[in-house]
């Protein structure tokens, strides 16, 4: 890849927002930690560089930093938050600790004659999340934004291509956050934006007929966007040599089992082979409530199913999953917390019994891979399929899974999907689903007292899953839903709906 903007994490929450936002400008971007070596960098030969925000005080005997040699390299960077006051503290300047924090929507003034706000107004509304800020200016940089309560809320050291804004334009909060990154990557790095997505199967493949050659290999399927890609993409690559292993661990939804099977049996010509593993999952996970150990336990057992059906096909030297980057980067990276592990990269068990495992979708975000997907020829339905995690339901159980708690999830969220699509809102849903709580309470059903489960209900909408606004189902419809989950599935008295986005939540409970 010609173009990349390396994204330098000091574990700030928006860090795959800001490298998302910057591939909207077709231009190539990745993650890495701020433990990133010097030679690193320079290996990857970046045409700009953006360090994130992140939770910690610069003044922190372990504050997250990066290498200062970076400040060498003549690349043109940018500073968000917390990467503005690493550049102001490294450079000679100095950050002070605010009286209180300071978060919410805040008006900037903006000096327009810089780069960094070419084409802005000169007041833009901005989203501010900081405790720290920069009292004075590191030599040779000058402010370019202020608000009534940041006197420097950006500076710039144009002889050096130094740039940093106190607050998160890679955020919707911010107004016009989007033409301040493009005017970081295009006009100031110099980025041509010729990153595309309609070139990314063709070269894919060529890559995976390059590695693979007579190989074998085996791909995890789960019927859902992510695995459909990756193993059609293989499919194309390697012909006969890729064998597709559904596992039916048990944890999937109501019908799910057969659609996938139909789907991938009656429309695509792959070797298809499904792996009745009910019994065996849920004897793991018995008494399991920790939603790591789940997710641990099943990234596990898949592994071992699959390294067990592959010596039956003979020698497999790869796996295939449908790994994608949100998935890499929520599993932890460098100083970033881990917000949960995903089965198929922090939930892999240490030793995995194939040469190598492949993942052509690990560089990119959900709606990249749904362009893939199109581009491959993928039918739109499944294309537009929305998210399933790779646990399934156990992460949409709260505490122990049973035969019976799974019985009353697939009912209710079944119920829940049919009336959303009787009443044609499935495509203003990213994502909607139902939660069986760990919670009882009392109700009364035919004069009788009941002590039973209550079922939260999920729906979000998001243009890239990174951010997400919980759904505006109307009332009418929302109770139609309740009084037929409590109706007709048993053990359940009350139905909850959440309406918490992402963040301060994730779209999943657990």
């Amino acid at each position: 890849m010609s173009e990349l903007i390396l994204i330098i994490d000091f574990g700030g929450q928006y860090n795959q927002l800001i490298a998302r936002r910057v591939r909207e400008k077709n231009v190539y971007s990745e993650v890495h930690p701020c433990t990133i070596s010097i030679e690193k960098i320079r290996e990857l030969n970046p045409k700009g560089i953006i360090f994130t925000g992140g939770p910690a005080s610069i003044y922190e005997e372990d504050a997250p930093k990066c290498v200062e040699d970076v400040f060498s390299l003549g690349i043109p960077i940018l500073g968000i938050c917390y990467g503005m006051q690493f550049m102001s503290h490294t450079l000679g300047g100095c950050v002070k600790r605010a009286l209180k924090r300071e978060y919410g929507q805040m008006e900037a003034n903006l000096d327009t004659s810089s780069k960094l706000f070419a084409s802005l107004d000169e007041k833009n509304i901005c989203l501010m999340s900081h405790t720290d800020y920069v009292d004075v200016l590191p030599e040779g940089f000058k402010t370019i934004a202020s608000t009534d309560t940041c006197k420097i809320a950006a500076m710039e050291n144009v002889d050096k291509n130094f740039y940093a804004v106190q607050f998160h334009p890679e955020v919707n909060h911010t107004n016009n956050g989007d033409k301040i990154i493009e005017n970081f990557v295009i006009n100031i790095c110099g980025c041509k934006g010729e990153w595309k997505m309609d070139t990314f199967a063709t070269r894919t493949i060529e890559k995976i007929k390059e590695k693979v050659g007579e190989g074998k290999a085996v791909c995890a399927l789960s019927g859902g966007v992510d695995s459909s890609v990756a193993a059609v993409l293989m499919s194309k690559a390697i012909g006969k040599n890729l064998t597709c292993i559904f596992v039916d661990h048990g944890l999937l939804r109501k019908n799910e089992v057969e659609e996938v099977e139909a789907i991938f049996t009656k429309q695509f010509d792959v070797n298809f082979i499904k792996v009745d593993a009910r019994e065996r999952f849920l004897t793991r996970l018995a008494g399991i409530t920790n939603p790591e150990q789940k997710r641990k336990i099943i990234g596990e057992e898949f592994i071992r199913v699959f390294e067990e059906e592959g010596k039956k096909i003979g020698k497999v030297d790869y796996l295939v999953q449908g790994t994608i980057y949100p998935d890499v980067i929520e599993s932890g990276l460098g100083k970033s917390s881990v917000i949960k592990s995903h089965h198929n990269v922090g939930g892999l068990p240490d030793y995995v019994d194939f040469k190598e495992i492949i993942e052509p979708l690990r560089d990119l975000f959900k709606d990249e891979v749904r362009q893939v997907g199109r581009e491959i020829g993928l039918p739109e339905f499944l294309v537009n399929r929305q998210p399933f995690p790779g646990p399934g339901l156990a992460i949409r159980i709260i505490g122990d899974i049973t035969e019976e708690k799974l019985a009353i999830l697939k009912d209710a969220d079944y119920i829940f999907r049919e009336e959303i699509a009787k009443h044609n809102m499935e495509k203003e849903l990213s994502q909607y689903f139902a939660v069986l709580t760990d919670t009882k309470s009392v109700g009364v059903m035919g004069d009788e007292r009941t002590y039973d489960y209550l079922i939260a209900l999920r729906a979000v909408v998001t243009d890239d899953f990174m951010t997400a606004k919980f759904a505006k189902i109307p009332y009418e419809i929302l109770e139609i839903i309740s009084q037929r989950i409590v109706n007709e599935v048993a053990h359940v008295n009350r139905i909850v709906y959440d309406i918490t986005s992402k963040p301060p939540a994730t779209i999943e409970w657990e």
